[in-house]
């Protein structure tokens, strides 16, 4: 898939990706939807990626958490807004307890359509509470001119992977929010 340039989300997915890349991941495992569009594409688009896909995204847990302790890397785990990411909560305490180092990238609505009642939404801010070792919450990419973009969110990916990595390994969480239109322009 070729990515326009001119494309915010997607270039903030790559920069970020790039930076988890570098920092030794080479595992992602996605729980497709339409608001993680971006997220899932992009990781379909990085050739340093194995991408494991699984619809389930309690069992898609589960196997990041068992390829991470298999490989002792963090690996990446995506979903889309909404519910879907409270299915990765079983996984992300075993992740905790365990010292398994996961990357957990959710991706959610922008703030002003937070709050508003509309089904299978909840909020994502915190989420998984004190069971991972860091929580951000990143910047909408549309609002950030693309060079400050590339740099923010290759410097989330660096922290987030030595949060996961560190002397205390464990899971950690980006929240990840996107404005429509969520499909790549055209190139």
């Amino acid at each position: 898939m070729q990515i326009s340039g001119d494309d915010a989300a997607y270039l903030a997915c790559r920069s970020l990706y790039e930076g988890l890349v570098a920092a030794g991941v080479t595992d992602a495992v996605v729980s497709p939807g339409s608001r993680s569009m971006p997220l899932a594409l992009t990781v379909d688009a990085t050739a340093e990626l194995r991408t494991w896909v699984r619809i389930d995204e309690r069992s898609a847990g589960y196997f990041a958490l068992g390829l991470a302790k298999g490989s002792g890397r963090p690996v990446l785990l995506v979903c889309t807004s909404g519910t879907a990411a409270a299915n990765y909560l079983p996984a992300v305490v075993e992740a905790h307890y365990s010292g398994v180092p996961l990357v957990v990238v959710t991706a959610d609505r922008p703030p002003e359509l937070r709050d508003w009642g509309a089904g299978q939404t909840i909020d994502q801010h915190r989420l998984y509470g004190s069971h991972v070792r860091w929580f951000c919450e990143t910047p909408v990419a549309s609002e950030l001119p693309p060079d400050e973009a590339a740099r923010w969110f290759g410097a989330a990916a660096a922290r987030a992977a030595e949060q996961a990595t560190g002397a205390d390994p464990g899971p950690v969480h980006l929240n990840v929010p996107f404005r429509e239109p969520l499909e790549p322009l055209p190139c």
